[in-house]
């Protein structure tokens, strides 16, 4: 039997065929597209970014407990106020915190484009979705690298004080602003 000419009994089932069809896609989505699988990649990748900057971000936290308890120590007749460079230090560091933590969050929660009718139709929805993908890439590579230069960090205090400056010297913004870019412009 020639498997090209095999008959196909979903086919010829009818109103079943369509409400089975209907429940699988549905509403019309597939699963298969490409347009999907980008747009769930997109959500993969963001998601696996705003973890490493999470782990990044915890490094920092133990760094700073370090430098704290080292550098800081309790207030003592004989050092009523603490070391004003060691405290300058500290409040660098949490500032970096909160930095990445704001990047964080923002990388979480960005929306990615809708799959509507319009977007598929009248936009150039994969193409679109490519360069987000394109974009989320260079993303991964610039968290990537600052993950790796705050994870060589010792707890010196002079390592520890450049922390700041490696969040300056990141590319991450500006990545994201023309990711940001580009989503409001199918709004």
């Amino acid at each position: 039997m020639d498997i090209k000419n095999a008959p196909n009994p979903i086919e010829s089932v009818g109103p079943i065929k369509a409400t089975l069809s209907n429940l699988f896609y549905g509403w019309g989505y597939n699963f298969y597209r490409k347009e999907n699988q980008l747009r769930s990649d997109d959500l993969l990748i963001r998601g696996k970014v705003s973890d490493l900057l999470g782990e990044t971000r915890s490094h920092l936290l133990t760094l700073e407990t370090a430098f704290r308890k080292d550098r800081l120590p309790p207030p003592s007749r004989e050092h009523p106020f603490p070391d004003s460079a060691a405290l300058h230090t500290v409040q660098s560091l949490q500032s970096l915190v909160k930095d990445i933590e704001q990047v964080e969050v923002r990388i979480r929660t960005a929306a990615v484009p809708e799959m509507d009718r319009v977007n598929q139709r009248h936009r150039i929805e994969r193409g679109t979705l490519e360069n987000l993908a394109a974009i989320d890439l260079e993303l991964v590579n610039a968290v990537l690298t600052f993950q790796r230069s705050v994870l060589s960090l010792s707890d010196g205090p002079a390592a520890v004080s450049a922390g700041p400056q490696l969040l300056q010297r990141l590319a991450i913004d500006a990545i994201w602003q023309r990711r940001q870019t580009i989503v409001s412009s199918l709004a």
